[in-house]
């Protein structure tokens, strides 16, 4: 029962802190660069021209009127700190004092502020980064090797030295700043490849001057935006991947629910001579209600103490996992210490206590309300677990019925579907105890003849156990459901994507810029190798792919920009204007096709309308000619003709380039020979189509790495739910045992009525899991899965996910009860029928 108690709120405590520890990474990482801004001026990712800066400090009316500072960041790595992500901030130290008070706090000692402006490629560390990996400043009269780092940034190896170290005295900044690194404009533009271009100019507006009239000011293709906004998209990026998360931790807790009651029914149920003779006595029920509950809530306490302590542990290794998957899927963030905000271990102790209480009230107002007399008869007990089981499936099915209205109703809420999900599952686990009457009945026969009297002691042992068996099996059958249903939803999933991938990936060799999002080329290639890879000998073609962050009227959007002629493929379509051929001709003159996260996200259902994008000549609508399938980002995508973004973007560069071969060529040899060839830029990767399809489908396996965790946990708190259940039903069953034994039957008789027992719990379990698993598969990808990242999966169903999850549950079973079954070598007969 402590176990699992403690094993649901570990669940709970340990998502929890991961989702906090990613969303506090993020906060601190943009709160540090953001500073006391109010405003920036933004252009996307072709970054703000720096004359713009130029233009408003030089305006005497601006300059009086409100602080502005520009800074350029750019994402970056060094080998020598593990290449973990960096931000790369480049500030002016003249301009930062309102905004960041990096420079002006005293910290960082004037001279060492003077070499960030007089020594080429200097850098600060913050204190605890250079700490952690044995790096010093510079001494004031040279550079050499002790102080120097390579940083990997635009694709591009760059030397720099640490000339000062970011020590602020809070823990808040400290926190912050860890993954920064902090330099000048000039070199920030350098590294990253942003000659002439700011990333944005940070501004503290005055209450009284709007926003729209500095926009008006401004040069076309450039915006005024809340300081917060960005990072407010980029949080909300994750918020159906958190509720996903907390919702499989909350099926855990489920499940302990399901074990917590049945054991608690058992200590009732094994107590009901003790309760009888109390009230003989004198005592009240109030008084044995209270004493049954508060005994639950002692328990509870200790379980909640041992899963807040587990989930602390256990929280470590899922923060690496929901980082990594973050990283693959959002945005880059880098974690590196589990916070432990009270919050989260509040609401782990909140859910284990409230869990206990809650399913222990029925088992204790049963205790309190039955008459002495009946206390003492077993036949009264067992007719009311009858009684009940109709009740319970009748208030099942009436469950699961209201879960499957919930669940039609046409809302875009995850906590809503996932409400009548858990519907649906607590209504067909509450019918699980009915079933397991009626299916116990029909084998009973069959059995009967092929086991002989095992089989039928067997059938209707688990057919006078429902007080005792029906609980478990039910919990049983969830977790093997889950099993099934989240097993049938990756295989589906995995199996889409692959299918996918045949149809996307059409080149036969991709080169791009190793970069730090696992799901898109962030870096644009350098031109040398454009150069080289266009030119290259013997190919039939190559294609292009920038990839870019665009404003639009909702914020923030990806840009993928492609050659139409290889790289717009039919049967991508999801839903077209006109046909395959008018859309192709469409998006060369100009129009978009949305991917269908991204139509999910703006509540596009179908192609029509128009798409406005912020482009250096000011806003401009696109024609929505396509919704494509994409699972490359759960983000969503906006498509466009390479042609016209460089029309109109006035951009050469490409973050991808797709080599096309004639028939019969040696792939591999060709890849040999272009990594030859490319030796010179060690960040820039070639990859054959196989290759890069393998390790999408890795990145894939990845992603699932922490709901495959989950599962793994809520079938050992349910298996830990029938080990306990198994026992107890061994135990109370020592009386029955004896008279058996008396009676004639042999040891291993008695073994294998035992293993016979508890392999048909958990056949019984099993059988019903499996139509169970199929509905939870079927909403989990057509409902679920749409209404959080608005994909479209095709359900692939392997026989195997259901034979495995039967011999799960099989074998969960028949592993319980071997120690009851040892324990039987040890049963007193002359004991067990002293008091029959």
């Amino acid at each position: 029962l402590v176990l699992g108690i403690a094993l649901g709120v570990a669940v709970i405590v340990s998502i929890d802190l991961a989702n906090v520890s990613a969303e506090r990474g993020f906060e601190l990482s943009t709160t540090t660069i953001t500073g006391r801004a109010t405003h920036a001026i933004v252009a996307g990712d072709r970054g703000v021209d720096e004359t713009v800066y130029v233009a408003l400090r030089t305006d005497p009316s601006w300059r009086r009127t409100m602080a502005m500072a520009p800074i350029v960041r750019v994402l970056t790595s060094s080998p020598r700190l593990e290449g973990i992500p960096l931000t790369l901030l480049g500030v002016d130290p003249f301009a930062e004092a309102p905004f960041r008070a990096y420079l002006s706090d005293g910290s960082v000692p004037v001279e060492a502020a003077v070499r960030l402006l007089t020594v080429p490629g200097a850098v600060f560390l913050a204190a605890p980064l250079a700490a952690r990996y044995g790096l010093e400043p510079c001494p004031p009269d040279r550079l050499d090797a002790s102080c120097r780092l390579t940083l990997v940034a635009a694709g591009r190896e760059h030397e720099a030295h640490i000339v000062g170290l970011l020590d602020p005295a809070d823990a808040f900044s400290r926190r912050g700043l860890e993954t920064l690194v902090l330099t000048d404009i000039a070199t920030a533009q350098r590294f990253g490849d942003m000659a002439g271009r700011l990333s944005q100019i940070d501004l503290i507006l005055p209450d009284d001057v709007a926003p729209d009239a500095l926009a008006a000011t401004l040069p076309p293709g450039h915006l005024v935006v809340p300081a917060g906004r960005r990072s407010g998209q980029v949080v909300a990026m994750t918020e159906a991947f958190r509720i996903n998360l907390t919702a499989l931790s909350l099926l855990a807790l489920v499940v302990g629910i399901f074990l917590i009651y049945n054991m608690m029914t058992f200590a009732v149920v094994q107590r009901r001579p003790l309760f009888g003779t109390l009230r003989s006595l004198g005592y009240t029920r109030e008084q044995i209600f209270g004493m049954v509950l508060a005994e639950a809530a002692l328990v509870a306490l200790l379980g909640t103490a041992l899963g807040l302590g587990l989930g602390v542990v256990l929280g470590q290794a899922t923060v690496r996992l929901v980082t990594r998957t973050i990283n693959d899927l959002f945005f880059v963030v880098n974690t590196r210490d589990v916070p432990m905000p009270l919050a989260s271990l509040v609401k782990g102790s909140a859910a284990g206590i409230l869990a206990g209480l809650i399913a222990a009230a029925l088992p204790a107002w049963d205790a309190a309300s039955v008459p002495p007399r009946l206390a003492l008869l077993r036949t009264d007990l067992e007719s009311k677990a009858q009684r009940l089981v109709v009740v319970a499936a009748g208030g099942g099915l009436i469950l699961a019925v209201i879960g499957a209205v919930v669940l039609a109703l046409p809302t875009r809420s995850l906590v809503i579907s996932f409400g009548g999900t858990f519907a649906v599952l607590i209504g067909l686990a509450a019918l699980t105890p009915w079933l397991t009457f009626w299916l116990m009945r029909f084998l009973s026969i069959p059995l009967g003849r092929w086991l002989g009297l095992l089989g039928r002691l067997a059938t209707r042992g688990i057919i006078r156990a429902q007080s005792r068996l029906g609980i478990a099996i039910a919990a049983l059958m969830a977790a093997v459901a889950v099993t099934i249903g989240v097993q049938v939803m990756i295989d589906s999933f995995r199996t889409t994507v692959s299918l996918w991938l045949d149809e996307a990936l059409r080149g036969d060799i991709y080169i791009s810029v190793a970069g730090f999002s696992a799901n898109r080329p962030d870096e644009p290639l350098p031109p040398e190798v454009v150069a080289l890879v266009r030119g290259y000998p013997g190919a039939a073609g190559t294609a292009g792919l920038r990839v870019v962050g665009v404003e639009s009227a909702y914020g923030p959007l990806e840009l993928v920009a492609v050659d139409p002629d290889t790289a717009l493929n039919p049967r991508l379509l999801v839903q077209t204007q006109g046909t395959p051929a008018q859309v192709a001709e469409a998006f060369r003159q100009g129009a978009v096709i949305l991917s269908e996260p991204l139509a999910n996200h703006l509540g596009i259902e179908r192609p029509g309308g128009a798409l406005d994008l912020l482009t250096p000549q000011g806003w401009r609508s696109f024609p929505i000619v396509a919704i494509e399938t994409d699972y490359a980002s759960t983000r969503g995508t906006v498509r466009m003709s390479l042609a016209v973004y460089r029309r109109l973007w006035n951009d050469e560069r490409l973050n991808g380039l797709t080599l096309f071969l004639p028939e019969g060529a040696d792939i591999e040899a060709v890849t040999a020979d272009l990594r030859r060839r490319l030796s010179a830029f060690s960040q820039v990767q070639v990859s054959p189509n196989q290759a890069l399809r393998e390790g999408a489908l890795a990145i894939f396996d990845r992603t699932f790495a922490i709901t495959v965790a989950m599962r793994l946990i809520t079938i050992l708190v349910a298996f830990t739910g029938v080990w306990n259940a198994l026992l107890a039903f061994q135990l109370d069953k020592a009386r029955e045992m004896g008279i058996l034994r008396a009676l004639g039957l042999t040891l291993a008789d008695m073994h294998r009525l035992a293993l016979i027992e508890t392999g048909l719990a958990g056949a019984a379990a099993g059988l019903l899991a499996i139509p169970t698993g199929y509905v939870l598969a079927w909403i989990l990808i057509f409902i679920i899965n749409k209404r959080s990242f608005g994909w479209t999966l095709q359900m692939h169903l392997e026989p195997a996910a259901f034979v495995q999850a039967f011999g799960l549950a099989v074998g969960a079973a028949l592993l319980a009860a071997l120690y009851p079954a040892w324990r039987l070598h040890r049963l007193d007969v002359a004991a067990a029928l002293r008091n029959d």
